[in-house]
């Protein structure tokens, strides 16, 4: 599995980002290749994509939530394509966060695998993230926000 890791600084409290995130409905508005969300559950969601003109809807399910500090989630086993993901949120200030993203994909199809060669995966990340920076600093408030927990970190 290969993995990449990017990050981003936005200009919002760790809480207004964390919220946001949560709330994976509206990631197409900053996801170019993202055309759908649908949250199937408290753990579940199904991913409709675009990529290089070909469509694919694959399930995730989160595997960690712990409020304000870190999401992590895989693909269910019946992906094409497998991925694993965290996002953690460290505070640089009242109202600046470090948002850092961690990727593990194992490409599957020839056209993956020229794609990672090329750094697209990595300049895909580094676009969303960004897109996502201009998103949330021109939101006054998140879209909405998800405060359970889940996972190993959840508490009883």
């Amino acid at each position: 599995m290969r993995r990449v890791q990017q990050f981003v600084d936005v200009a919002v409290p760790v809480r207004t980002a964390y919220d946001q995130l949560t709330r994976i409905e509206v990631f197409p508005e900053f996801m170019e290749d993202v055309v759908r969300v649908e949250q199937l559950d408290d753990t579940t969601a199904r991913w409709h994509v675009e990529v290089a003109g070909v469509e694919r809807s694959f399930d995730t399910r989160i595997t960690e939530q712990t409020t304000d500090q870190r999401i992590a989630w895989t693909t269910l086993p019946d992906a094409e394509t497998e991925q694993t993901g965290v996002v953690t949120f460290q505070r640089l200030g009242d109202d600046r966060t470090r948002i850092t993203l961690q990727i593990g994909i194992d490409p599957d199809s020839v056209v993956e695998k020229f794609g990672h060669a090329l750094g697209i995966i990595e300049r895909t990340i580094t676009r969303d993230l960004q897109n996502f920076k201009a998103f949330i600093e021109r939101c006054d408030e998140p879209t909405g926000a998800w405060r359970g927990e889940v996972g190993q970190h959840a508490e009883s």
